[in-house]
């Protein structure tokens, strides 16, 4: 595999390994994407000020309203945080090159 292959890989296999902690491995709920970020994202959920952060995540991407996160609901999570920190690795890399 390539990769990009690989990283995509290691993300279904992420998400499913939480989602099938109570049973269900189609969703994620409260608790196993709380487990998830905390383990997963741990420099993420400590910069963040609110300690509710989980419950936001949750309430802003349950697109159905179900209390749970699919992973079509989880993807832009990831997409989101990558995009923000892809904008760090460009700013550092300009910094670095002055």
């Amino acid at each position: 595999m390539t990769e990009l292959e690989t990283c995509m890989e290691s993300l279904i296999k992420i998400f499913h390994r939480y989602a099938d902690e109570d049973g269900d491995g189609k969703t994620l709920s409260k608790k196993e994407l709380k487990k998830l970020v905390e383990t997963e994202l741990p420099t993420f959920l400590k910069c963040q000020k609110n300690p509710k952060t989980v419950d936001c995540i949750l309430k802003d991407l349950d697109q159905n309203k179900d209390d749970k996160l699919d992973f079509e609901e989880f993807l832009p999570l990831v997409a989101g945080l990558s995009m923000a920190c892809e904008k760090c690795y460009v700013l550092y890399e300009k910094k670095g090159k002055k």
